[in-house]
């Protein structure tokens, strides 16, 4: 279904369907002739899932998943453009809390965010591929940062600046079960 939905004699909203089920729209908000926003709806006809092209090129690049109450949860990106979401960020309220990213492209997550408010509070990277960080900086709401490692990749982070005694001992000790 064909839709001018500002009156003007342009088509700028297409409903795919099947019967009189809406599967996805399509959007070209700015009406230069290619989409800038897919809606994709599920069995309840609720939106699942809003598509948009952050360079309004009509490439599909970033999804956002609206919660029970409309505000974005989650907000999938594709950083180089290819249809592959490689950033995940989770909201609250839609306020960012935390984000996964895979920044070299090998599938896995490799740098963690993590915020509190408006403040980026910490950033964690798996610098040796193992599946869980072992480098954090750590930012102090002055502006101050710190470096922490953990060398041992059991979730314990140290300062990287601490003596290499304490680093031996960690190294040394069992490791705790994880959950």
């Amino acid at each position: 279904m064909k839709y001018d939905s500002n009156g003007n004699g342009k088509i700028d909203t297409v409903s795919y369907m099947d019967g009189a089920v809406v599967l996805r729209v399509e959007i070209d908000s700015d009406e230069d002739g290619k989409v800038d926003r897919w809606e994709y709806y599920g069995a309840d006809q609720k939106i699942e899932k809003i598509g948009f092209s952050r360079a309004k090129d009509g490439k599909e690049d970033a999804w956002s998943y609206p919660g029970a109450d409309g505000t974005t949860t989650r907000l999938e990106l594709s950083t180089h453009r290819d249809g592959k979401s490689d950033r995940v960020e989770y909201y609250e309220k839609d306020r960012l809390l935390r984000a996964e990213e895979d920044t070299d492209g090998d599938g896995a997550i490799d740098k963690w965010e993590t915020y509190d408010g408006e403040r980026l509070a910490s950033v964690a990277f798996d610098t040796m591929h193992r599946g869980t960080p072992d480098r954090r900086l750590i930012y102090g709401a002055d502006g101050t940062a710190s470096l922490e490692v953990d060398s041992v990749g059991d979730g314990h982070f140290l300062p990287a600046d601490a003596p290499k005694a304490i680093t031996a001992t960690k190294a040394a000790s069992p490791r705790s079960p994880r959950p």
